[in-house]
């Protein structure tokens, strides 16, 4: 009878080895496809928010013009008289704050009067800004508001600041990027340029006097009546007048540092 032989099994780790692998490509085409699909979904919130976000804030905000304009009647509105701009009611005096747009904020610390301008509600469109060096025509707000006021391709004028044509600061902040970003190539103004603001019956035109290529975020002293930065006491002016003041963020999609452009009325 021949011996008996004890079953000993055999491990083919070859078959192991394989089965781990396998594994680990399963977890990295996993992480993969999950990396690829985390980054589609970025693409289009950059695309909505880059792109679809400018051209509908943008196509309302022309139709606001039209709407405007159709209001108005189908005449221009004549040219300012020549004669000294008319007095401002008392301006409030202005405490530092940050506004939700990305420009430096204006807020009354007392303000017994609406904001200057047309009566009417808050944050409805009541005037039109035109640039023509830069082809800009964009409706004119009161209130700063971001979502009432400029995530709708509107241009938003300081509360407590001075209305169109009057005497003292018409102060005025727009979009750099994205949001229909009326204000994306007012770094291209020069001394000279006009800036033409409409309302009914009535046209104010300012002529570029003086730009202020950064300043930090609480320089309110841009948007004072008579318009000086605090931060830069060089820039800005010094005898009281009938101004404008744009201001908006930069470097370019960045809210870290304001652009300020100064014009002043032409009677």
């Amino acid at each position: 009878m021949p011996p008996v032989r004890d079953h000993i099994p055999v491990v083919v780790q070859g078959r192991g080895r394989r089965a781990r692998r396998a594994g680990l490509v399963g977890v990295l085409w996993a992480t993969a496809e999950l990396t690829v699909t985390v980054g589609v979904v970025v693409l289009l919130l950059v695309v909505h928010q880059v792109w679809w976000t400018n051209r509908q804030a943008a196509a309302l905000a022309q139709e606001q013009v039209r709407a405007l304009e159709r209001a108005w009647g189908d005449d221009p509105p004549p040219p300012s008289p020549s004669s000294d701009p008319a007095p401002a009611s008392a301006s409030p005096s202005v405490s530092s704050s940050v506004s939700p747009s990305g420009g430096p904020a204006a807020v009354p610390s007392s303000s017994p009067h609406p904001p200057a301008g047309p009566a009417g509600a808050r944050e409805r469109a009541y005037a039109v800004l035109r640039i023509p060096r830069l082809g800009l025509v964009v409706p004119v707000a009161q209130g700063i508001d971001k979502r009432a006021v400029l995530d709708k391709g509107y241009v938003g004028q300081y509360p407590g600041t001075a209305g169109p044509g009057e005497r003292g600061n018409f102060a005025l902040a727009g979009h750099r990027n994205t949001h229909g970003e009326p204000f994306r190539y007012v770094n291209r103004l020069r001394a000279g340029d006009e800036l033409i603001v409409d309302m009914r019956g009535r046209r104010y035109t300012y002529v570029v006097g003086k730009v202020l290529s950064e300043t930090t975020e609480r320089d309110t002293g841009v948007i004072a009546p008579v318009p000086r930065s605090v931060v830069k006491p060089e820039h800005g002016y010094s005898e009281p007048g009938a101004y404008i003041t744009l201001t908006t963020c930069t470097p370019e999609y960045s809210s870290k540092y304001r652009l300020v452009v100064w014009g002043t009325l032409r009677h």
